[in-house]
């Protein structure tokens, strides 16, 4: 029998334990006596459905037509943050391309990507910060990048990269690598992967599409309206950075194509000098 079949008998048997657990919990809930035990056990039920959200998110997908990868993660985080990270009052954010995977592919990419928050969330320490996460993925030319960034310090997860073993066994599985890169206050794992050839033609074909759509353009304002602006801006003063994520991902950015040099594929695809398509 084949693997996926086995997967896929797996994945519904779960699906159909976690709706029974659902069903009793709710029945219970409407039979107690008492608020506190009716909301306590509400909660419980509110929590299922969480993880029966993250449940389908992470199913091995059918067939062989290409997956919007970037939807497929939104919707792996909403399940993650009914589940889990709002009850820890961690936020968790995305910024994200338009990105076009094989099914199987974009599955590993899910896998991958709540290996990696469930990591940030077990190890990293806020202190007395708000816990925030944040998910990027990205396309430069044939190279995919997918960066998981937390607003948490090191000491707290020294010895847990052991961890990440089952991560990267998946990453090289996409012809990819997973890096870790630690600062005072930030924490950030990149995942980047190389596209096959059919995922380099469909998302290049998106991007020319994107890139030849029509502009909305804005009414011209009135001077009235303009000048009135104006100042208000003055009065506001200069724009100040209120999201220290956002800086901390532009550093990012400027620090992900590190080698230069490299003997192997995804090696050459991350050097600044590789030629990409139509990004």
């Amino acid at each position: 029998m084949q693997e996926g079949v086995l997967l896929r008998e797996l994945h519904h048997r779960v699906t159909n334990g976690v709706a029974f657990a659902i069903d009793l919990v709710s029945a219970a809930a409407i039979r107690v006596d008492g608020t506190e035990a009716k909301s306590a056990l509400s909660d419980v039920v509110e929590l299922l459905h969480g993880y029966a959200d993250v449940h389908r998110a992470l199913a091995m997908p059918a067939g062989d037509k290409l997956i919007h990868a970037a939807t497929s993660i939104r919707k792996l985080g909403c399940g993650m943050r009914r589940a889990l990270l709002d009850r820890m009052n961690i936020q968790l954010s995305f910024a994200t391309q338009s990105l076009a995977l094989q099914p199987e592919r974009c599955w590993h990419l899910g896998l991958i990507v709540h290996e990696l928050v469930m990591h940030a969330t077990r190890h990293a320490c806020f202190d007395a910060r708000a816990g925030q996460i944040r998910i990027k993925l990205t396309r430069t030319g044939a190279l995919v990048n997918c960066v998981i960034l937390d607003n948490g310090s090191r000491p707290a997860r020294e010895t847990s990269d052991r961890e990440l073993r089952i991560a990267r066994d998946i990453a090289r599985a996409l012809g990819g690598r997973i890096e870790q890169g630690f600062g005072a206050e930030f924490t950030s794992i990149v995942l980047s992967f190389p596209l096959t050839e059919r995922e380099r033609g469909a998302n290049w074909s998106i991007a020319t599409r994107q890139m030849r759509a029509p502009r909305r353009t804005r009414a011209p304002a009135s001077n009235k309206a303009v000048l009135t602006a104006s100042a208000a801006a003055d009065q506001r003063g200069p724009i100040v950075e209120t999201d220290p994520l956002a800086g901390l991902l532009r550093q990012q950015e400027r620090g992900l194509f590190i080698p230069r040099q490299s003997a192997d594929a995804l090696g050459g695809l991350l050097s600044p000098s590789h030629r990409t398509d139509a990004s």
